[in-house]
């Protein structure tokens, strides 16, 4: 195996040459997990899988007018599970020299000789891997230069800072990264998957001393061409945090709430995350033996679609290399599946759903409303913009969390509103959803418009 690529870069011209040598490297990424394979065989190894990835990035950071950073990153990473029989051993390593690949071996086969048999564990089944799959299309790479980069994170906070109530700002940020994985097991399944990100961000602050606000704003896409205008992107974030200065306090009510489509899709997470292979066996989530049963309202669906082209998630295959398929958990309301990988639905006495490593392209469905129209549908309540906290209880269900945001009368944002505390229980509040908007956020892998819940409490003052 040749040797790994040098990690220093400090100018426009190196950096294509960092390119070009990232790219040749990540084509010996499926010969080196072959490698690693092949000597887990003749070491004594029953069965075997290991993912190999390289990613490599170019950062800028702006504040105040001046480049503050630069900064060029490659990354690599072995994870490799050995097999005894139903014995496991993991190991994770950085080092892709032979020297470092070849003790990586050792180690996982002395942790197998180690753990006790677990009946459930071992590969995905060998029928079940993917085969003569389609190209996902996620890799658009392009030539960027340094200068190229540090203009727009210059540009994007120059936007954002026009207006004279903007007193300070946390900078804007540019990223352009690609990122190549190899996963293959001793079923003689191979997969590689190369993708490219670009991403830009600014975040700003408004006002002086107690009446400071903070607010940002970002976009994400695999395509450099169809990233956001920086212009654009500064503006949204003034606009932002503009709008939270001067906030006010709550009295203690109960209200309808709507959760703004940025932070809709982590209430779509935490249904995930209760129907999830490992809270279910468990017994740690409040929708375990609940298959069947209506548990929102029978105008909501969930479901994945890991072939879209280009997807922030697309996938032919899971972490075990399971075909990946269109998958339906919620349906009209009614919880449809669960989401499993192979050992969680082994565990449990049933099939995997392809979901090692989570869902793919998440939506829920909407009701059909634009954002204003969700806001008169609510009337009168809160608007939550940002959440803080981890205050959920996936046991039962009990939800907590620190909010900000804007209260809304007949349907029109009046005032912004902080230091508030939204609570109910998940069981109650997908029962209780009454409208989700058009205004998808399509920035991340779950993804939603904002979503209507009919009442939930707010403590404030």
């Amino acid at each position: 195996m040749s040797q790994q690529p040098s990690k220093g870069i400090s100018t426009a011209s190196s950096q294509q040459e960092y390119s070009e040598q990232m790219k040749a490297w990540h084509k010996q990424l499926p010969a080196c997990a072959e490698q690693i394979l092949e000597q887990a065989k003749r070491k004594g190894a029953t069965a075997a899988e290991v993912s190999v990835s390289g990613s490599s990035g170019l950062s800028v950071n702006a504040r105040l007018g001046e480049v503050e950073t630069v900064e060029f990153n490659q990354d690599q990473s072995v994870s490799l599970t050995l097999y005894r029989g139903q014995k496991k051993g993991h190991v994770s390593v950085t080092d892709l020299t032979e020297s470092a690949l070849s003790n990586a071996v050792d180690m996982a086969l002395a942790f197998a000789n180690h753990t006790a048999e677990d009946e459930y564990a071992g590969l995905a089944d060998a029928d079940l891997m993917a085969q003569n799959w389609q190209d996902p299309e996620l890799y658009y790479p392009s030539d960027l230069s340094v200068d190229s980069l540090v203009d727009r994170a210059l540009v994007c906070e120059a936007a954002g800072r026009k207006d004279e109530r903007i007193t300070n700002s946390d900078g804007a940020s540019v990223f352009a990264g690609d990122r190549t994985s190899v996963y293959a097991n001793s079923h003689g399944f191979l997969g590689q998957l190369s993708g490219t990100q670009y991403s830009a961000s600014c975040v700003l602050i408004a006002g002086t001393g107690e009446q400071m606000q903070r607010d940002y704003w970002y976009d994400s896409q695999r395509q450099w061409s169809l990233l956001a205008a920086a212009e654009g992107i500064g503006e949204k974030a003034a606009e932002r945090t503009l709008a939270r200065l001067n906030p006010e306090k709550l009295s203690t009510r109960k209200v309808p709430v709507v959760f703004a489509a940025e932070i809709a899709a982590g209430i779509v997470g935490h249904l995930m995350g209760a129907i999830s292979g490992g809270s279910l066996y468990r017994n740690a989530s409040f929708l375990k033996d609940r298959l069947g049963e209506q548990i929102f309202p029978d105008f909501i669906s969930i479901y994945e679609q890991p072939y879209i082209k280009g997807g922030v998630a697309s996938s032919p295959y899971d972490r075990e290399g399971v075909a990946t398929r269109d998958n339906i958990f919620v349906k009209d309301g009614v919880l449809a599946s669960y989401m499993l990988g192979s050992y969680s639905a082994r565990k449990l006495g049933l099939a995997t759903t392809a979901n090692a490593g989570g869902a793919r392209n998440l939506r829920i469905s909407s009701t059909g409303e634009d954002f204003a129209g969700i806001l008169q549908k609510m009337g009168t309540g809160l608007l939550v913009t940002e959440l803080m906290g981890q205050g959920l209880n996936m046991v039962n269900g009990d939800y907590s969390r620190g909010a900000a945001g804007f209260w809304v009368e007949n349907g029109v944002i009046q005032y912004p509103v902080h230091e508030i505390t939204i609570a109910g229980n998940l069981n109650e509040m997908f029962k209780q959803i009454q409208a989700v908007g058009t205004d998808v956020d399509t920035r991340g892998s779950s993804q939603s418009g904002s979503i209507l819940i009919e009442e939930m409490m707010v403590a404030g003052a």
